[in-house]
């Protein structure tokens, strides 16, 4: 049986800015699923990402520093199956970068989410769209969740080369049921798209977008430097 799951995209910014509206930017979209990027990653990253789950109403399920800033959250209908957190190939003099996955459940539907955060270096960043391609792939396979689902702040707008390589094996969930607004960098005053979800084809988006209608622009001004992508997804 079929099962619709939200899923929410998020990058935090180290919870630098309003906690309070960050919580309320969450609680409003009433995700099952939260993937985060830039969560806390120094000292104290443990008890920090257990905060920021706990004022979301959800549990830590995996990442944080060991996935470079990448953690995923989940709320109570979501039964974790298999989790894997990893780094992605390593270039000197660059930050490096990782990925949170988990195999999870709701209902009697399976399948495979993840979040990562792409490079500010172009070279390194068309490396890394193959490469997270590669693992989310390798990790749903082993795992035997073919339906995958990936998240992240990827640095790049959808005319690069870089969206070119995910949309080759995955669909854009904006482009497949856009609801809400497209841009989601700045939060403050926002002109471009640099974080997604995309999906496998075997599963059908019901929207996609920064979800305006459910969050206040005003919350998620000073929430972080980056607005939210729901994915309302039926699996």
């Amino acid at each position: 049986m079929a099962e619709t799951v939200r899923i929410l995209s998020y990058n935090v910014r180290s919870l630098r800015d309003d906690r309070a509206a960050l919580a309320r930017v969450v609680r409003a979209c009433a995700p099952d699923v939260v993937c985060v990027q830039e969560s806390p990653r120094f000292f104290g990253w443990r008890r920090a990402a257990r905060a920021m789950a706990a004022a979301f109403g959800l549990d830590v399920v995996i990442g944080g520093a060991d996935a470079s800033g990448n953690l995923l959250l989940a709320g109570g209908r979501v039964r974790i199956t298999a989790k894997e957190t990893l780094y992605l190939r390593h270039r000197r003099g660059l930050h490096l970068r990782g990925m949170a996955m988990a195999a999870v459940t709701v209902g009697q539907s399976a399948f495979t989410v993840a979040s990562t955060h792409l490079s500010l270096d172009d070279a390194q960043r068309r490396d890394q769209a193959g490469e997270v391609l590669e693992r989310l792939d390798a990790f749903a396979e082993r795992e035997r969740t073919p339906t995958r689902v990936l998240c992240g702040d990827f640095n790049s707008r959808p005319d690069s080369s870089e969206w070119v390589t995910l949309t080759s094996r995955l669909a854009d969930a904006w482009q497949a049921a856009p609801e809400g607004e497209e841009y989601t960098s700045t939060a403050k005053d926002p002109y471009q798209r640099l974080d997604a979800v995309f999906v496998s084809r075997d599963a059908t988006v019901m929207r996609a977008g920064v979800p305006t209608d459910l969050a206040r622009q005003a919350d998620m001004a000073i929430a972080s430097d980056h607005r939210p992508v729901l994915a309302v997804v039926t699996i």
